[in-house]
């Protein structure tokens, strides 16, 4: 029997506007279905799932083992979101704004983690390098601890920076200076002097071997226990009551996936190719 958060969701998909995201090159967001990751690294001691956070701020957040996934949240949480993220992307801004803030608040709960892979392709495709200096600027926030609060200034001064390349040095030092004890001497230097250019690279050749196009998937990419919010489901991603309804679905009822959500969104993709 269908639980109401099912019913809700179903019903709900069905009038959600289409959405694009950014891809490099002019392939399509959501076109790919990325395989699921596996556990990044050795989990610290499992710790119940009933565990709450009092603010993102205590999230728990480290680097994986793989050296390109950046994991928040309770390490021993039975539910993963993966996302896939270009710091100059508008539409990873837009989900920033939306599905991202649901995903904060269950992360708050101890039941889902969420591990992040940023991609740079946009520098490629429009020159600058703002995305690989935001991805080493959090990379360094991550060593200081101070991942999750330098992300969530990082999106939300992120507006028109996609053409104009405008994740310079100087701006995203004053925007690292919105987070208490994030800038001191060791960040700065390691901002300014590409510290973590290596990770940068990886987790950019991690983004390109998501899924079966060998130039990435786009982003945002977001994966919910391995399945891959994408194509007809694509719009739910940037609600966030039904993101949320969706993934609390999945964490509590995993076959409601084979069920209800991948009949619901063949049949908006089949709905879509013969309009």
């Amino acid at each position: 029997m269908k639980n109401s958060r099912t019913v809700r969701a179903a019903i709900t998909v069905g009038v959600i506007g289409a959405f694009v995201g950014c891809a490099p090159l002019g392939s399509r967001a959501g076109d790919v279905t990325p395989s699921a990751q596996p556990p990044g690294d050795a989990r610290p001691a499992a710790r119940s799932e009933t565990i709450l956070y009092a603010s993102a701020e205590r999230l728990p957040e480290r680097a994986a083992a793989d050296g390109t996934t950046i994991v928040v949240g309770n390490p021993s949480a039975r539910s993963t979101v993966q996302v896939y993220e270009d710091p100059r992307c508008p539409v990873v801004e837009e989900y920033e704004r939306t599905g991202a803030e649901a995903l904060q608040k269950m992360l708050l709960s101890g039941e889902i983690k969420a591990e992040y892979t940023f991609a740079s392709f946009k520098d490629d495709r429009l020159g600058g390098d703002g995305s690989k200096r935001a991805v080493n600027a959090l990379r360094a926030a991550l060593e200081k601890g101070k991942f999750v609060e330098f992300h969530t200034v990082l999106f939300a001064n992120q507006p028109a920076v996609e053409s104009s390349g405008g994740f310079t040095t100087e701006r995203l030092l004053k925007l690292a200076g919105k987070v208490p004890g994030l800038r001191d001497e060791a960040f700065d230097q390691a901002f300014r002097t590409m510290k973590y250019r290596s990770f940068v690279t990886a987790s950019q050749q991690a983004y390109q071997e998501t899924g079966d196009d060998p130039i990435g998937p786009g982003t945002p990419t977001i994966v919910v226990n391995g399945h891959n919010i994408d194509g007809g489901l694509y719009g739910v991603n940037f609600d966030g009551a039904l993101f949320r309804l969706l993934v609390e679905d999945l964490h509590a009822h995993p076959d409601t996936w084979d069920t209800v959500y991948k009949p619901l969104k063949e049949k908006a993709e089949a709905e879509a190719a013969e309009s």
